[in-house]
């Protein structure tokens, strides 16, 4: 089978740009290359230029459709797939078929030719798609009537754009070559205005380099690419919640006007522990100021700011960086080294970073003194620091004639060495400090003094401040070491959760959401679609969701995560990490298809009923074509055999020959109230009336049919709950079907008994059975008129005996006869009203 065809399209901003006449100029290429190129349907509107373009190359004729009294050509869509070209010509993509067409819109004529695995080459203006139509009529003040959904057009293998300046397209139009000479200046007056023209222009540019920027997207993600690639402007402003953000957002965002289309990202970076010392309104105004500028605001937990800052610009393929200079004063630029702007510089690499100055430079505190441990470790760190160098000054006092300074400088440097396990770099270091100003003063001659007489204790200190801080240093890398591993260990079996739910074919996206939230510990996840969208607000609704609150739009939650451009994972509860991110957009692209899963499947469940109709309804035409025609060809045969005068019929024959009209136009009359029955079956508007009936009362109308039945049914039988009509008819067509397939000389066999609350009504035969695997499909209708041997299979009877036994209370099921055969067992329910008296019974035997 031939796979999906390609679909390229010529996108203009305005009509008369040139598609069509670029659109015959590549079929004439693909001609001469010795493709097979066939114009289905083109629109030259009377433009010689165009016309000429059609030389050489082979139409399809189009197709005449009248319609309220007039004639329209269309496009011949049986016709082009017949020819079956390897590339097809359609013009006008978002073109309105006339009605009475197979499809209503031109693009659903192209789906079906790309589903043909035929390629289709069209064409298309900005103003028709769905997206943007209400903007083009604000902009022009003409609306547009014809359009084709955005996905039909984004899913196009290749989007060229057809470009004019306003100028020279108005030039086309005074020159006579897009309009006829008439409608010339109504056009250059109207629509075709330098200012509608530009518009539209921008938009067409602008909609094709959002276009390519997601294939470039898609590419880099395919291709595992994180290096920066310059396509297009996108700043990432950092914002700290100091009074500095305004400053650094409005430098940003006039950084990023300089290029056309040129995207505004702020982030602002949090650690895992809360701790951010970031000021929540001010925040909260910085954010409405970068969307007010249309960028938008991000927030991402991380333990070193310029690694997270880099890995968010990296993500986004940001192109520069944008950071204000530093609040620290430089006593705290002494202690704690380079601060975020000169490390995000150092590994930006190709990205830009900015540094903007600003009024509170140099105006900040003393960094807080915490490393990668908890907070309650760093506190018994700093208490073991302050309390272990007086503890050792008084237990190696008295021995101070027998210990050397060697000695006491190890003493404490294993202090130094337990704060460090404990509570890190800052305990560590304040220990050092604070055991070597002890062993100088109580340990180095001259003693109780901090003055340092010998070269060799001035050296072992130093050595012991050295090692001190390289240990604390060592410890504190170990715990950060500690946690990543930690953390990526914990994203692996997150992943690897992930992916045995896709093996496993879980579609449950509820729970998918309540991994996420338990996962990353979150308060609620939310999946929300995107359902209307104007110039100035979305609106969202919640698909699934799991934890409370639940979100009525993404900008209720702490994070947000697409999973596509209509599906966006919303989480509360605290904001994710850079890396963190990734993980959960695994999450939500699984969403994603969990949710197109979801709806193919109930689109096949609603597709359904309408096969099952559609078979249902094949089936009975080949029952009129078989069962209805038979008897009447019977009856049509005779009746017209007796109004020959050419034929002199003695009075047997004219009696047979009624006698065979009579027949077949019972088996015709039993047939159609069959199907009658059995629609109303369907339908559910079979009238049932049930009673307390005894069994003996079917008889004589069930007997007459054949007889070749023998009857046994126990006179102790209870009266049963049913429909004596409807009953008969059961019985009927279960002996009926039993005569069918009985051998010669053994005739079926009709029983009864009673098994609780319920009597059981047998149709026994000595046929050949039926497999038990095809005992389901014997009751469905029209089964043995589907079937190729109308001899084998059970029919239209069947059917409706299960359906007016289950009308009545009862079930109808096949067993197997003891010595072969099959037996089909009715069970009715009997009737309360067992003090009625029972009508005289017929004598059992053989009829």
């Amino acid at each position: 089978m031939a796979g999906r065809g390609r679909l390229r399209i010529y996108l203009g901003a305005a009509p008369g740009v040139g598609k069509t006449y670029k659109m015959l100029g590549e079929a004439q290429r693909r001609r001469e290359r010795g493709t097979d190129v066939v114009v289905g349907f083109v629109e030259t509107h009377g433009r010689e230029q165009t016309a000429a373009m059609l030389d050489g190359l082979e139409v399809v004729p189009r197709r005449i459709v009248d319609h309220r009294g007039a004639s329209f050509t269309e496009l011949d869509l049986d016709a082009l797939l017949a020819r079956r070209p390897g590339v097809a010509l359609v013009d006008e993509l978002a073109h309105t078929n006339v009605p009475g067409s197979r499809n209503a819109k031109r693009w659903q004529d192209v789906d079906e030719l790309l589903s043909a695995g035929i390629d289709v080459i069209s064409t298309v203006n900005i103003q028709h798609l769905e997206s943007i139509n209400d903007v083009v009529e604000k902009i022009t003040g003409v609306p547009q009537r014809e359009t084709v959904p955005d996905r039909v057009v984004r899913a196009a293998n290749q989007i060229e754009l057809v470009d004019m300046a306003p100028e020279a397209l108005r030039r086309r139009m005074a020159h006579g070559n897009v309009y006829a000479a008439d409608k010339v200046d109504a056009a250059l007056g109207n629509y075709f205005r330098i200012g509608n023209l530009s518009a539209l222009r921008e938009l067409a540019l602008l909609w094709l380099a959002d276009r390519v920027d997601a294939g470039l997207q898609q590419y880099r993600e395919q291709h595992d690419i994180d290096s920066t690639w310059e396509a297009r402007e996108r700043v990432v402003v950092a914002l700290t919640g100091g009074p500095e953000g305004e400053t650094l957002i409005r430098r940003a965002a006039r950084i990023a006007a300089r290029s056309a289309g040129g995207d505004l990202l702020a982030v602002h970076v949090t650690r895992s522990d809360g701790l951010t010392g970031a000021d929540p309104a001010r925040l909260a105004q910085q954010r409405q100021l970068v969307e007010s500028l249309g960028g938008s605001y991000h927030q991402v937990v991380g333990e070193d700011v310029p690694d997270a800052l880099l890995a968010f610009a990296r993500a986004e393929n940001a192109t520069q960086l944008v950071l204000g200079g530093s609040r620290r004063s430089f006593l705290s630029t002494l202690l704690t080294g380079p601060g975020i702007g000169a490390t995000s510089i150092r590994e930006s690499g190709d990205i830009d970073v900015h540094i903007v100055t600003h009024s509170q430079m140099g105006r900040g505190r003393l960094p807080r003194l915490q490393g990668s441990l908890s907070r309650r470790r760093l506190v018994y760190g700093f208490a073991l620091a302050i309390l272990l160098p007086p503890i050792l000054a008084v237990l190696l006092g008295p021995g101070g004639d027998t210990l050397n300074l060697t000695s006491n400088v190890l003493a404490f440097l294993f202090a130094v060495v337990v704060v460090a396990l404990v509570g890190g770099l800052w305990p560590a270091m304040l220990a050092a400090i604070a055991g070597t100003l002890v062993l100088n003063w109580f340990f180095t001659p001259p003693t109780r003094s901090f003055t340092i007489t010998e070269p060799n204790n001035a050296l072992a200190l130093g050595i012991f401040i050295l090692v001190a801080a390289m240990v604390s240093s060592v410890v504190d890398r170990a715990a950060r070491r500690t946690r990543q591993a930690a953390r990526a260990a914990a994203e692996s079996e997150t992943l690897a959760t992930l992916a045995g739910s896709v093996l496993r074919g879980e579609t449950a996206l509820p729970a998918l959401l309540e991994r996420v939230r338990e996962a990353f510990g979150m308060t609620s996840a939310c999946l929300m679609e995107r359902i209307d969208t104007d110039e100035l607000t979305e609106t969202w609704r919640p698909i699934a969701s799991a934890g409370t609150p639940t979100c009525r739009r993404p900008e209720d939650g702490d994070a947000e995560i697409p999973g596509r451009d209509d599906l966006v994972l919303v989480l509360q509860g605290r904001s994710l990490a850079a890396d963190e991110r990734r993980l959960v957009g695994a999450f939500a692209a699984h969403a994603a298809a969990l949710v197109d899963r979801a709806r193919l499947t109930e689109a096949a469940a609603e597709a359904k009923p309408l096969a099952e109709a559609d078979k249902l309804r094949t089936a009975l035409l080949r029952a009129v074509g078989h069962d209805l025609r038979s008897p009447l060809a019977s009856a049509k045969a005779s009746v017209t055999s007796l109004r020959s005068s050419d034929v002199e019929w003695t009075p047997a024959e004219r009696d047979e020959l009624l006698e065979t009209a009579d027949e077949s136009l019972d088996r015709l009359s039993r047939l159609v109230d069959n199907l009658l029955d059995l629609s109303r079956l369907q339908a559910g508007v079979l009238p049932v009336f049930t009673r307390p009936m005894a069994l003996d009362e079917i008889l004589p109308g069930v007997l007459e049919e054949d007889s070749k039945v023998t009857v046994d049914l126990p006179s102790s039988l209870p009266l049963v709950e049913a429909d004596p009509a409807l009953l008969e008819r059961v019985v009927a067509n279960l002996l009926a079907n039993a005569v069918r397939y009985s051998p010669p000389g053994q005739g079926p066999l009709l029983t009864g008994s009673s098994l609780g609350d319920l009597v059981e009504i047998r149709v026994v035969d000595r046929g050949p059975g039926l497999p038990v695997e095809d005992r389901d499909r014997m009751f469905a209708p029209f089964q043995r008129l589907g079937d190729t041997d109308n001899t084998t299979g059970v029919g239209l009877g069947l059917a409706l005996a299960r359906g007016l036994a289950e009308a009545m209370g009862g079930t109808l099921r096949p067993e197997d006869t003891p010595g072969g055969g099959l037996t089909m067992v009715v069970s009715m329910p009997s009737a309360t009203m067992r003090d009625v008296p029972v009508p005289g019974r017929l004598e059992r035997g053989a009829l």
